[in-house]
């Protein structure tokens, strides 16, 4: 797994690219909320374009990193998913606490 981070003001786009799984997603965790801890940003967008799997791991990372923008009062926007990965993340409650778009 593989991750960019643009920051402009106060956005922060992480681009994932390869796999979401457990064995990836500490690196990528860590990655990201360094960037977060040090920009603060107040909106977080995390673009699943490139991304070409994703277990539960997936779930998890959104989730806390949506903690940790709420701890600086930011949002979290989770950008170019799947339809099926969309529909996986609304039943996970990920639709209550982001706005999920589908790849265009």
């Amino acid at each position: 797994m593989n991750v960019t981070i643009e920051s402009s003001g106060s956005l922060l786009i992480a681009y994932l690219i390869g796999e979401i799984d457990h064995h990836s997603c500490t690196a990528l965790r860590e990655k990201i909320d360094d960037v977060i801890a040090y920009k603060k940003p107040k909106h977080l967008i995390l673009d699943f374009k490139n991304v070409s799997f994703m277990d539960s791991s997936g779930i998890g990372l959104v989730m806390g990193r949506y903690r940790l923008m709420q701890s600086f009062k930011g949002t979290i926007e989770i950008r170019n998913v799947s339809a099926q990965t969309k529909r996986l993340m609304e039943l996970a409650g990920l639709g209550n606490i982001a706005i999920i778009k589908e790849k265009s």
